[in-house]
């Protein structure tokens, strides 16, 4: 039989085939392993009062004794003392917790995992399950990280009889209540706030347990409104507490999530969101002014709250509102697998941004692969420069830190920022853009500085170029590693490879022009290189499969591949194959779809995949085809060039391929410097059989990129750039 939890404040809780992995627990794998210190506040301004009225709940902080967690924890803490040293496994707490009020809690909160980890793990195993109503398939030691990444205390109410999950509803927010269930006090997100009289910085913070209850009474708040399972409502608030609260909360409603990067242009977002056609708007005051000025175009929007506002707009509700009084029990829509989750739309790189449908079971099969490629513990604490990734940490039990920085702006990061908040809070995992890495890395070798804690840097959104890899390698944890992982928006996470695996040799391989190397793909994923072929096919029987060595496209297929965009049938048949058999995943149904990434390459003898660029970038001359990465990566070597960018010119199969050189910041050539410099370029030109017949070279001062991570070059724009000045 399936096992269950049985607490009533958590309701029933559907566990995955074969049990729900709760952490084996051994010295090794408690994280983070250093202290880690943090200013708590008794609770968010951001999202409100979180904890629960005296007259409903117990007094503040009680909760926290009496239970078997607790009464192992305060067993460790008097066996400590016992043999003199003092164990800091939870917060400490006042004397008489009676008395107790948000005043007392001034000092910062310490926890030292590692020193408790031996005994913590004998006490807290059971003690976790038994406070979790799990009951494991296997035997084993098992537990709740002790106090995981600094505790908080807050108010518990009884909840009402719990409503059953039945065993097909798959949806994140149900992970969410998992790590609520198992971990209540650690803490789920942590956001920058102040500074103190002293220039110290205070943080906001909230537990997997306020978190898991705040997002309860936002579903519980939309399904007031009318707001039914399937809803469109477009999301538009800046990252931070409140952010991850509304994605969980929306996600237990059933509503399907409209994400969209605000700063892609006003005509982009527009468009954007008339394609989307959302139901209602989620979002700060000045996105519901432009709503009621634009109302002939959102005459569907009658769903509408007002985020960062104590007064309601054009008819929105405001966040205060929509989350009410207490808590009063869990809310989850029964959504399936099948079921539409959220839009979301692509940085527009190759063309008009076009918004991806993701399932419930695309966003599950997601947090399943990262945190079982990665081997991601519980506990852990990770900085996340992309804020949807704050849904999947919390998802894995990870203590997630927003960055102060402005997400559609990473080139621009203040590195001190991000340094502070590593160092701080002992970041142990981080997720950013390359172009984020390369500002912290050269801050980092500039000022001999390093992120001791920091063992897994994850950096996606463009190839990461060598001397990146090199320097952040060089500013993390002597045992850690940068990994790149691969994938689309459509398809996310492929592959990935770490810069152990891609240093020196493999990146000295990239620099002769073979492409840039993105590693083995992950479980679940399936794969195979085609012949090019610009228009669609119908089916996998309809593509040529090639061998290992021969370029051509790239196309998969697994529970993370998803299958359609949302309202662009046309784009959907272009950019999907199916057949191949049926789907073997337990996350979705039906027959096998593949996607088409559009990346061009090849996979090597190992298994690996070597990109070589976008196929709707490669450049067809008289002379043959030129692909973009491994041509951009021969120029890249001279030690002037910052990044290029290869782009045709003319009808295919005619064009004229040019070189766009972008120098260092303050280092562009001008006269005699700027003959010798593009001399030494037409050169190195000629050194390699891939780039000896290209002739014309151009210098940029700021190639155009991406929206989201600043990495990915809109070669469009530089093609009628350059059009005008080649001839």
């Amino acid at each position: 039989m399936e096992p269950r939890a049985s607490d009533p404040s958590i309701g029933e809780t559907r566990l995955p085939e074969g049990g729900f992995p709760l952490p084996t627990v051994t010295p090794e794998s408690l994280a983070p392993e250093s202290l880690a210190t943090v200013e708590p506040r008794a609770h968010d301004p951001a999202i409100g009062d979180t904890r629960l009225p005296a007259d409903d709940s117990v007094p503040l902080g009680q909760e926290l004794s009496g239970s078997p967690a607790s009464e192992a924890a305060d067993q460790v803490i008097r066996e400590s003392k016992d043999d003199g040293r003092e164990d800091r496994s939870r917060p400490a707490l006042p004397a008489s917790s009676s008395n107790f009020t948000p005043d007392m809690v001034t000092q910062p909160t310490v926890l030292n995992m590692k020193a408790a980890a031996e005994k913590a793990a004998e006490h807290l195993n059971r003690a976790a399950i038994d406070s979790a109503g799990v009951t494991p398939r296997d035997a084993g030691p098992r537990v709740t990280p002790p106090g995981t990444l600094h505790g908080s205390p807050f108010g518990r109410k009884p909840a009402p009889p719990p409503e059953p999950v039945p065993d097909d509803v798959v949806n994140v927010a149900l992970r969410l209540r998992r790590m609520a269930a198992i971990m209540p006090e650690a803490l789920a997100v942590i956001a920058p706030a102040a500074r103190d009289e002293n220039g110290k910085r205070v943080y906001d913070r909230i537990t997997f347990s306020q978190l898991d209850r705040v997002s309860d009474r936002l579903a519980r708040g939309l399904k007031l409104m009318g707001v039914e399972p399937g809803t469109r409502l477009a999301l538009m608030v800046p990252p931070g507490i409140q952010f991850v609260a509304l994605v969980f909360g929306l996600f237990k409603a059933g509503v399907v999530t409209i994400l969209i990067d605000p700063g892609m242009g006003r005509k982009n977002l527009l468009k954007c969101l008339s394609q989307a056609q959302p139901q209602g708007f989620v979002g700060i005051p000045l996105v519901h002014k432009i709503r009621r000025l634009l109302f002939w175009r959102f005459r569907k929007a009658k769903y509408n709250v007002v985020v960062g506002g104590h007064q309601p707009v054009g008819g929105a509700i405001t966040f205060d509102q929509l989350r009410g009084g207490t808590w009063n029990g869990h809310v989850l829509a029964h959504t399936k697998a099948d079921d539409p989750a959220a839009i979301i739309f692509t940085t527009g790189s190759t063309g008009p941004p076009k918004g991806v449908l993701y399932r419930h079971g695309n966003f599950d099969a997601q947090v399943e692969a990262l945190q079982e490629f990665y081997r991601i513990k519980l506990g852990e604490v990770s900085l996340s420069g992309f804020p949807l990734f704050t849904l999947f940490d919390a998802a894995m039990g990870v203590t997630s830190v927003i960055p102060d920085m402005d997400p559609t702006r990473p080139a621009h990061v203040d590195p001190r920022n991000v340094l502070e908040a590593v160092n701080d809070l002992h970041v142990t995992q981080a997720f950013a853009s390359p172009a984020m890495w390369d500002r912290v890395g050269t801050y980092c070798e500039s000022e001999s500085l390093t992120m001791p804690t920091l063992k897994r840097v994850l950096s996606a959104g463009a190839a990461v170029p060598e001397h990146v890899l090199k320097r952040m390698q060089r500013a993390i944890s002597p045992e850690g590693d940068v990994h790149t992982p691969y994938g689309a928006t459509e398809a996310l996470p492929v592959s990935s490879i770490g810069a152990r695996e891609l240093l020196p040799s493999l990146a000295a391989m990239s620099r002769q022009g073979v492409g840039t190397c993105v590693g083995k793909k992950f479980g679940g994923i399936e794969w195979r290189v085609i012949r090019i072929d610009d228009a669609p096919i119908p089916t996998v029987d309809d593509a040529q499969e090639l061998g290992t060595g021969e370029i051509g496209e790239l196309i998969v297929s697994g529970p993370v591949v998803t299958r359609e965009y949302f309202d662009r049938d046309e784009a959907t048949r272009w950019a999907k194959l199916t057949g191949g058999g049926v789907t073997r995943s337990g996350y979705l149904s039906g027959p096998t779809v593949w996607h088409r990434m559009g990346d061009v390459g090849y996979l090597d003898e190992a298994g690996r995949f070597w990109y070589c660029g976008r196929m709707a970038h490669r450049v067809r001359t008289v002379d043959g085809t030129l692909y973009t990465e491994p041509c951009e990566a021969i120029f890249n070597t001279h030690p002037l060039v910052y990044r290029s960018a290869l782009v045709g010119i003319g009808r295919p199969g005619k064009q004229t391929a040019v070189v766009i050189l972008e120098p260092h910041a303050g280092r562009m050539p001008t006269g005699d410097a700027k003959l010798k410099f593009l001399a030494e370029i037409r050169t190195l030109a000629r050194s390699n059989p891939k780039t000896e017949r290209i002739e014309r070279f151009l210098l940029h001062p700021s190639l155009p990129v991406d929206i989201r991570h600043n990495s990915k070059i809109f070669r469009e724009k530089l093609a009628s750039w350059a059009r005008w000045r080649v001839w």
